[in-house]
């Protein structure tokens, strides 16, 4: 699949092979762009903006709301594709495609709603007789860099609020899984004018390093790693940037829990994407006093997963990205087995599978908690006390998104309003999420907020605009 640059298709001397991880098999080609093809796009972002702008916020909506039908009527290729690309249950994919329609949706909704305000300047010294309003307009270029894990829902997080707003946008996808983004890509050039929309496939390194150090982008949206995301921060100069840099997330257990609910939050949140999930669930810190009952009935509910090829409807814990990112998670859960903690279930790869496992007597200052795995894992931490649960808590350099199970709002709200998190959920786990929700993270979670209202006052600029009445 070649890459959209201006509204023409760009292929490489360079290819590199896009895999399935469940079976190894090559789906498609792609080119390795280097900085000579990210200047044309570049360029070509630049050129279309005048376009875009002269465009009204009516027609800007009508068209996203088009781009929406058109994912509508693609949905069960592009869901195929997502799995056979990432190794995601196709239920799952199907789920990424419904939030990704209604993602759209809102973008489109939002465009018509950009507005400024009118700002009392006779309030300030000599300001009498002035009349002044706002106007929020548009950046200029999006460069938008995104992950394998939720390719596609990701990616229009970015771009659909960034066209919503009159931005053009370039878009690199990840490497391991750019196809379903570059098949959406093709589809929002239909509606809108050459160079809206530009993608460019590439390594980071290079790619992703020139976008971000380039004079001639104004916002950089990055979801990613955190070195990455400071390399980012610090490369980046006067451009506006949001930083998705992902999370350690914990769910608290208290004693006076539903107990079958949050072993539902875990199973949804540790084991979603086969635990490929910036907000899922990676830490499990439960009261002493319920600890045991709510272990066993864990344990029960994991076993009843079914990890088979992700295209099988009745699969319900699919491959992990690569067999290298396996081979990770295999290391990390060895490594905590070596400092005393024990597999309750599961613990065992297969290539790029890494069956569902529960982990007890696990302690924070172990790397399978204290750094953030990416894989299906539930690491069980006891504690004593609500006081012991808030702090184990807040023990790590995240902060994105944080659960706690409790009937009591004395407890709820204490976690409600201590645990760092940028979302904490009652009777909830972390991974709920809804896509007009504020979206981001304290702490090395990152900087900014995602989310179509957020992400568009991100995206846009405020000028001021005096009359002189006197």
């Amino acid at each position: 699949m070649d890459m959209l640059i201006g509204g023409k298709h760009i292929s490489s001397d360079d290819l590199q092979e896009v895999k399935n991880p469940y079976d190894g098999e090559i789906i498609d080609n792609i080119p390795i762009a280097h900085r000579q093809t990210a200047d044309l796009a570049i360029k070509e972002a630049n050129d279309a903006k005048e376009g875009l702008v002269e465009m009204s916020a009516f027609k800007v909506s009508n068209k996203l709301f088009n781009v929406c039908e058109k994912l509508k009527d693609n949905k069960m290729d592009l869901a195929q594709l997502l799995t056979m690309e990432v190794g995601k249950p196709i239920n799952e994919s199907l789920v990424e495609l419904d939030r990704s329609i209604e993602t759209l949706k809102l973008a489109a909704e939002e465009a018509k709603r950009i507005y400024g305000e009118s700002v009392p300047l006779d309030a300030g010294l000599n300001g009498k007789g002035f009349f002044a309003f706002t106007q929020r307009v548009p950046l200029g270029v999006v460069a938008a860099i995104t992950p394998f894990n939720y390719p596609l829902n990701l990616t229009i997080h970015k771009i659909a609020p960034a066209i919503a707003c009159k931005n053009t946008v370039i878009i690199k996808p990840p490497t391991e899984a750019p196809l379903t983004v570059m098949k959406f890509a093709e589809i929002l050039n239909e509606e809108f004018p050459d160079g809206v929309i530009n993608t460019v496939t590439g390594y980071g390194s290079e790619i992703g390093d020139y976008l971000v150090t380039s004079p001639n982008i104004d916002k950089i949206s990055f979801t990613g790693s955190v070195t990455t995301g400071l390399m980012i921060s610090q490369k980046a100069g006067m451009k506006k940037v949001t930083l998705e840099l992902g999370g350690n997330d914990p769910l608290v257990v208290l004693k006076d829990a539903d107990i079958d609910k949050a072993v539902r939050g875990v199973i949804n949140g540790a084991f979603l994407n086969a635990g490929q999930v910036c907000m899922g669930v990676k830490r499990i810190i439960v009261e002493d006093e319920i600890a045991s009952e709510f272990t066993r009935k864990l344990v029960d509910a994991t076993d009843r997963l079914v990890m088979g090829n992700p295209l099988d409807e009745n699969t319900t814990l699919g491959t992990l990205i690569s067999e290298k990112a396996a081979m990770q998670v295999e290391e990390a859960v060895n490594n905590a087995v070596n400092d005393g903690a024990n597999i309750l279930t599961g613990g065992v790869r297969d290539g790029a599978f890494y069956e569902a496992t529960v982990i007890d007597n696990v302690t924070q200052d172990m790397d399978l908690v204290v750094n953030e795995t990416f894989g299906p894992i539930a690491p069980i931490i006891h504690v004593n006390s609500l006081d012991e649960a808030i702090e184990v808590a807040n023990d790590t350099e995240y902060g994105l998104q944080a659960g706690v199970f409790t009937n009591d709002y004395y407890s709820a709200m204490r976690c409600a309003n201590e645990i760092e998190a940028g979302t904490v959920f009652v009777n909830k786990q972390s991974t709920f999420r809804t896509d007009n929700m504020p979206f981001g993270g304290f702490k090395n979670s990152g900087v900014g907020k995602e989310g179509i209202k957020y992400a568009v006052s991100e995206m846009t600029k405020t000028k001021l605009i005096g009359l002189n009445l006197r």
